[in-house]
C-alpha cells in the first residue's frame, strides 16, 4: 500500500564531509572546503522512502529542500479534476523542493520511483549560510536558474519537437546526467515507467513503447524492460543533435 502522506523524517545524520555527493550538493558543492571550515560538524537529517512513497504533496508547507542521496523521484502537477502531469525526474545529486520557495507551500507532489534517500536541508538555515558564504549563495542562485532553464526547455520540447525527438531528448539528458555522476553514459537503467515517460513527454505509454521498439529496430538502442544501452551513442547524438538545446552544468561526483 502506498503512503498517502509525506515521508517521516528519520533521526539518521549525514555528515557533508563524508557524503559521496558532497561535490554535487549546494551546501558543500565545489566550495565544500570553505563551507566545512565554517561549519565543520554540519549534519542534515535524512528521509528514507520506499518505492511509491511520497516525499511531499502539493499544498504541504515548505520548510526544507531535499538533496537526493540515492534512488530517484518524480515530480507531478495535479489539476482540480484529478488529472496529473509528470513535470520532472530527480536523480542523485539533484535538489528537490524549490517549487515551495515562492509561496511557502509546495506546488508539486514528489514520489519515489524506487527506494530512495534524501538529505533534508532546512531552507532558513541554508539562507543564513548563504549570507555568510558568497560561494554557497552563488551555488543556490545557479540551482534556481538551472531549474528555470530546465522548465523552459521542457516547454520547448513539448511544443516544437516530434514524438521521436522528445524521447531522444529525454534519453540523451539521462545519458548526460549519468555521465556527470561518474556512470556510463551509454548504458543505464531507467526507473520511471512507460506511463511516467509518456506523461512527461506529452505522449501515451503506447507511443513510448512503440518508439523504443523503433529505436531498437533501427539498431540505435538495445532495450530490455528498463535497461537501456546505446548501440552507438555518438551516432545517436548526431542523429538527434537538434534536441540537445539545454545542458545542465552538473558537477562530477567524486568516486566512492
Amino acid at each position: 500500500m502506498l503512503n498517502l502522506g509525506a515521508a517521516p523524517l528519520t533521526s539518521l545524520g549525514t555528515a557533508c564531509c563524508s557524503c559521496p555527493l558532497r561535490t554535487a550538493c549546494p551546501p558543500c558543492g565545489a566550495t565544500g572546503k570553505q563551507a566545512q571550515q565554517h561549519d565543520p560538524l554540519q549534519v542534515f537529517s535524512r528521509h528514507r522512502l520506499l518505492a511509491g512513497e511520497t516525499l511531499f504533496r502539493k499544498g504541504d508547507a515548505f520548510e526544507s529542500l531535499h538533496a537526493v542521496r540515492s534512488g530517484s523521484l518524480k515530480s507531478s502537477l495535479t489539476l482540480a479534476d484529478g488529472r496529473t502531469q509528470v513535470s520532472g525526474f530527480h536523480l542523485p545529486g539533484d535538489l528537490v523542493g524549490l517549487d515551495g520557495v515562492a509561496d511557502d507551500c509546495h506546488q508539486t507532489t514528489v514520489t519515489a520511483l524506487e527506494d530512495t534517500q534524501t538529505c533534508a536541508l532546512d531552507y532558513r538555515q541554508l539562507l543564513e549560510r548563504a549570507q555568510r558564504l558568497p560561494s554557497v549563495q552563488r551555488d543556490l542562485h545557479q540551482l534556481m536558474s538551472r531549474e528555470a532553464s530546465r522548465a523552459q526547455w521542457h516547454m520547448l520540447m513539448l511544443g516544437s519537437m516530434s514524438a521521436p525527438e522528445r524521447l531522444a531528448a529525454l534519453l540523451l539528458d539521462l545519458s548526460r546526467r549519468a555521465a556527470s555522476r561518474g556512470h556510463s553514459p551509454s548504458e543505464f537503467n531507467i526507473r520511471m515507467t512507460r506511463s511516467d515517460i509518456g506523461s512527461y513527454l506529452g505522449l501515451s505509454a503506447e507511443t513510448v513503447c512503440r518508439m523504443l521498439g523503433d529505436f531498437k529496430a533501427l539498431k540505435l538502442l538495445e532495450v530490455e524492460t528498463r535497461h537501456i544501452r546505446f548501440v552507438d551513442l555518438a551516432a545517436f547524438q548526431r542523429t538527434y543533435s537538434a534536441t540537445v538545446g539545454w545542458t545542465a552544468a552538473a558537477r562530477v561526483v567524486a568516486p566512492h
